[in-house]
């Protein structure tokens, strides 16, 4: 199982270090399958380790203004997101999450433009508070609102908004009493897998163009809806 996991979050870390998000969209289906009992704790650990890699090479271009717009909404988000996890199924709220989310990208990609202001960013900070805390997958919100800024700031803005929201939502599982601390330990043994990924990404990074990395961030996107709804469809 841990080869499984160290293989998997090696691909998981190169897409992040390189559109800014996917660690919980690769890596989720695989954790799922192998070891369900971790989800969604590991990669929520995990989500609060990667962008620290991320941090150290990129942090001078970091959006602050829409972070203390998001952040602070994303609070409810994860209280809804914990209620949830405790009242409903994961299949219906995998299924209500993923067509939420393809909804999104389908309007995205026909050119359509989200503008990045307080509504907004609270919106997606709310909604992925939600989304992060049931299935692991909160990055395709704010993703959606960041599309069009330049690479280094969807990465370094992402990185931290991440490493914000997955403690939020770690934080609002572990007061429900559904953190173990064994899951720590496994997610800091898979810190070498996410550095090897992490300098695969460095490697590619100032090779892909900008368009290109809009282009990935909407395919990292639309992947994670699909993935949650057949993982949905697959356990009703």
């Amino acid at each position: 199982m841990a080869v499984v996991l160290a293989a998997t979050l090696v691909v998981a870390a190169g897409v992040q270090g390189l559109v800014g998000l996917g660690l919980g969209l690769v890596s989720a289906p695989v954790v799922a399958l192998v070891a369900p009992q971790l989800m969604p704790q590991l990669l929520l650990w995990l989500a609060l380790l990667m962008p620290l890699v991320t941090l150290l090479r990129e942090h001078h271009d970091i959006d602050w203004r829409g972070l203390g717009w998001s952040l602070p909404s994303r609070i409810p988000g994860t209280a809804i997101g914990v209620v949830l996890v405790a009242s409903m199924s994961t299949a219906a709220l995998g299924l209500l999450v993923g067509i939420m989310v393809l909804l999104s990208v389908l309007l995205t990609a026909r050119a359509v433009v989200v503008p990045v202001n307080r509504s907004t960013l609270a919106t997606a900070g709310f909604v992925s508070g939600i989304t992060g805390t049931t299935t692991s997958i909160g990055g395709p919100p704010m993703a959606l609102l960041y599309q069009h800024r330049s690479p280094s700031q969807i990465r370094s803005t992402l990185a931290l908004y991440f490493i914000g929201g997955a403690g939020l939502s770690l934080t609002g599982l572990a007061m429900a009493g559904a953190v173990q601390r064994s899951t720590f330990f496994l997610a800091l043994s898979m810190v070498p897998a996410l550095i090897l990924g992490f300098g695969v990404s460095r490697l590619l990074v100032h090779r892909v163009h900008p368009e290109h990395i809009r282009s990935g961030v909407l395919v990292v996107c639309a992947l994670s809806a699909v993935v949650v709804l057949v993982r949905s469809l697959l356990s009703l």
